[in-house]
């Protein structure tokens, strides 16, 4: 079976580095072309266009940075989708426009399937990320071992765009907690609150979550990298906003969230480290919110093991 994968960015590089590392038959593109080198240089083959991988493939994965983006690269595949072409959307993107998209696929007799990845760049380049799957359960069945490749822990959602309103909803909570957290620290520095204990206070605590014990850690570092940005967390968290106004659910923290990230880009750019927010409180309160001891990047230090699926009562 031979795969094609677009977007090879901080997630994409990375998904299909595991697809690579397990020998698996794959094709790329991607605009810059000295990441296109590197990945040829490790095994893969380059195309010229999304078109020609369509052609060309069996299964096409797409990891874009946005709805306009997969819109773009899906209009150009098109006239070379066929029956028994296997579209996967591996993007965080809107799930009425993942459906829109996979409807113009499955008009020419091809599948689709939403499967968003959710914790964080360094376990996806172990290969130990989770993966959501929208989809119906003979498409899962299909694409189940390239996900079980990518992820560790694969969660079959329901039906095409369900993957992607529960990857938004993570995403939400997520920077929720970023926000908290970077309360917490300046408060506790404010406070006079040494930083190494504070954060093992909360590590051990009832207070602690998967973003303290990773984010918290490189915010303490100081390099605040976690090769995600402010506008990516701006678009996921309007993502998620835009799903509540439809709903009609009378949201309170969300609308607040969005303005203290449209607030940050504003300060810092678009393309500052996403948790660098806390440079609004370290502003305004003149306070440094690093201490030793902390990791610069975040290292996903679990082996690789193969993937397997959440079970739930999900009825297909």
């Amino acid at each position: 079976m031979k795969i094609g994968f677009i977007g090879l960015g901080n997630v994409g590089g990375k998904l299909s580095g595991s697809l690579l590392r397990n020998k698996i038959d794959l094709s790329i593109y991607d605009l810059n072309e000295d990441i296109v080198r590197a990945m040829v240089e490790r095994g893969a083959k380059s195309a010229e266009s999304p078109r020609q991988l369509m052609r060309d493939c069996d299964i096409i994965i797409t990891c874009l940075p946005s709805p306009a983006a997969s819109d773009a690269v899906m209009l150009e595949m098109l006239p070379e989708v066929t029956e028994g072409k296997i579209w996967m959307e591996m993007s965080t993107t809107d799930a009425n426009e993942v459906r829109r998209l996979g409807s113009m696929v499955t008009e020419r007799g091809g599948r689709a399937a939403d499967c968003p990845v959710s914790g964080g760049c360094h376990r996806a380049e172990t290969g130990n990320i989770s993966i959501f799957a929208g989809c119906d359960r003979v498409t899962f069945d299909e694409i189940a071992p390239l996900l079980k490749t990518m992820g560790r822990r694969i969660l079959h959602t329901g039906e095409l765009g369900s993957a992607s309103i529960l990857k938004v909803v993570t995403n939400y909570l997520a920077t929720a907690n970023l926000v908290s957290c970077c309360e917490a620290l300046v408060t506790a520095k404010a406070a006079g609150m040494d930083l190494n204990t504070t954060y093992e206070a909360i590590r051990i605590s009832s207070g602690t979550s998967f973003v303290h014990e990773t984010e918290s850690q490189v915010i303490l570092n100081g390099s605040r990298d976690i090769s995600f940005t402010m506008d990516l967390v701006a678009k996921d968290i309007g993502l998620f906003q835009d799903i509540a106004d439809q709903a009609n659910v009378p949201l309170e923290l969300s609308p607040l969230l969005n303005d203290i990230f449209r607030d940050g880009q504003e300060r810092y750019g678009p393309r500052e480290l996403s948790p660098n927010i806390i440079k609004r409180l370290e502003d305004v309160t003149g306070l440094d919110i690093r201490a030793p001891g902390f990791p610069a990047e975040m290292v996903d230090d679990e082996p690789e093991e193969a993937g397997f699926e959440i079970e739930t009562n999900l009825k297909s």
